[in-house]
């Protein structure tokens, strides 16, 4: 099944990325459509529109940064681009579905009403950035999946992405996939 179709048909199953090493070389390094599969995508976000979140998306970026190894998510510099635009408002959480790729850009919204209800802030953080990096959402689940979302309960604060959530990020960015496969764009809300 093609990547795109796999993506959007938010299935579970697990993809194993198996990387080759290749010899150093003085070449300069390949566009992105070439990339090899150990190529690092680095994304940018802007969360300077998220007051009060602050902690909660260092914690889940530095979540997706320590378990996904061909991604890199950094802090955009003022006056840059981000790739992701991290906002708070009052309502639910919510996320345009990726993957986000270099040059385009999506938005997330942190929402205060999960919060209100009880929800962890750093779960909701990188669950809403999973949806940036492709990943739909997999209600009802436990609080093992990061992808769960509200499905899990108030309870649950893993902000860690299971072993199928990595796969599925890794392979969508792996080769430069990511450059050939269209952000879905759907909006995801998250409300219970």
């Amino acid at each position: 099944m093609p990547l795109y179709t796999w993506l959007k048909a938010g299935t579970t199953a697990a993809v194993v990325v198996l990387a080759t090493a290749t010899a150093a070389t003085a070449a300069p390094a390949p566009e992105p459509s070439t990339a090899s599969a150990s190529a690092v995508v680095t994304l940018r976000y802007d969360d300077s529109r998220a007051g009060g979140w602050e902690s909660a998306i260092a914690a889940g970026v530095a979540s997706w940064n320590a378990n996904v190894g061909n991604l890199k998510l950094v802090e955009a510099a003022p006056g840059t681009r981000a790739e992701i635009v991290i906002v708070a408002t009052t309502g639910w959480p919510q996320a345009t579905l990726g993957p986000v790729r270099p040059g385009r850009q999506v938005r997330v919204e942190l929402g205060s009403q999960a919060v209100t209800q009880g929800y962890d802030k750093t779960r909701i953080a990188a669950h809403e950035l999973g949806h940036s990096l492709g990943l739909p959402d997999t209600k009802p689940g436990p609080c093992s999946q990061l992808m769960s979302g509200s499905s899990a309960g108030t309870s649950c604060a893993n902000a860690v992405p299971n072993a199928t959530e990595r796969a599925r990020v890794e392979s969508a960015y792996a080769n430069g996939a990511a450059f050939r496969i269209p952000t879905d764009g759907r909006i995801l809300v998250d409300a219970p």
